[in-house]
């Protein structure tokens, strides 16, 4: 059997899709001399010609078209059969909210990259609804509280355990917090859940019944407002589980906790029937649920 040169025989199939040098060189990562030679090259060993160059382009020969037809249905079988041997990819896509994502995935991320090495996880952060058919997502995390979608499983990863935080140096410098409406003398910090506001029913102008408005500062995101809790700029409020670290190091002071129970906090939700196999996707619910200690399903 006797074979052309399979590097000038890939230059030419390329240059032929595209009727360009230029292009095939920018596919083949090669340069539009080196591409143009190896066509040629092949030329020579067929004794034919495969392409009327023209100011502007190329343009096959019969020939050429013919061998062509032949070429590009034997480089794709080839491209299937290699295909069909390697290993399938496994992908995730997990959805955190933004201030999950940066305060408490991103630095145990690493352990699941050691325990699950095979595993392409991509991370989106956001709060929105997700919408398991269309959005390409295989587990979400949100704060939020049951019930959930009957299709939906769910697993409470942790309540959210309010705490109100704050730096040692600005609480040296303000008044003692005595009774929760002492918070009102303080700079309050809060994010897009506006517990502040709930928790205190804040207004722009003082009420009668509830004292003199207490002056909040707003972020969109909980990392924001406890980055500024660090600063020294006010009490933060946010859920145990993101301050947890900034507390244990020093960094930050609990000054108050919501002894309230409720079924609100941070839940991994998936659906019961995944539009494909759920083995990768129980594998990270698994190792999420387990760093929190709870079971996953």
């Amino acid at each position: 059997m006797r074979l052309p040169n399979l590097n000038g025989v890939r230059a030419f199939e390329c240059a032929a899709r595209h009727l360009n040098f230029r292009l095939a060189a920018e596919e083949l990562n090669l340069t539009q001399g080196a591409v143009a030679q190896q066509v040629r090259k092949l030329e020579t060993s067929l004794g034919q010609k495969l392409f009327v160059r023209k100011p502007r382009g190329l343009e096959l020969t019969e020939n050429g078209a013919a061998y062509f037809a032949e070429t590009h249905a034997g480089l794709s079988r080839i491209a299937q059969a290699t295909a069909q041997l390697a290993p399938p990819t496994r992908s995730l896509v997990l959805s955190v909210p933004p201030s999950f994502a940066s305060m408490w995935l991103m630095p145990r991320l690493a352990d699941f990259e050691a325990r699950f090495p095979d595993i392409d996880l991509q991370v989106i952060a956001s709060e929105k609804l997700s919408d398991f058919d269309t959005d390409g997502v295989d587990l979400v995390v949100r704060q939020a509280s049951p019930p959930f979608a009957k299709e939906l499983t769910s697993t409470l990863l942790s309540p959210l355990d309010l705490v109100a935080v704050a730096s040692s140096a600005y609480l040296a410098t303000m008044p003692a917090i005595g009774t929760f409406e002492g918070f009102r003398a303080h700079r309050l910090l809060e994010d897009a859940h506006r517990h502040w506001r709930r928790l205190l029913g804040t207004e722009e102008a003082p009420k009668p019944d509830t004292g003199p408005a207490a002056r909040v500062s707003r972020f969109n995101q909980t990392a924001l407002a406890i980055a500024a809790a660090r600063a020294g700029r006010g009490v933060a409020i946010a859920a145990k589980t993101l301050v947890k670290p900034d507390i244990e190091a020093g960094d930050l002071k609990v000054v108050w906790r919501d002894e309230a129970r409720s079924a609100t906090g941070f839940y991994a939700v998936a659906p019961i029937n995944p539009g494909r196999s759920p083995r990768d996707r129980d594998h990270l619910a698994e190792w999420l649920c387990g760093q929190f200690g709870v079971k996953w399903g």
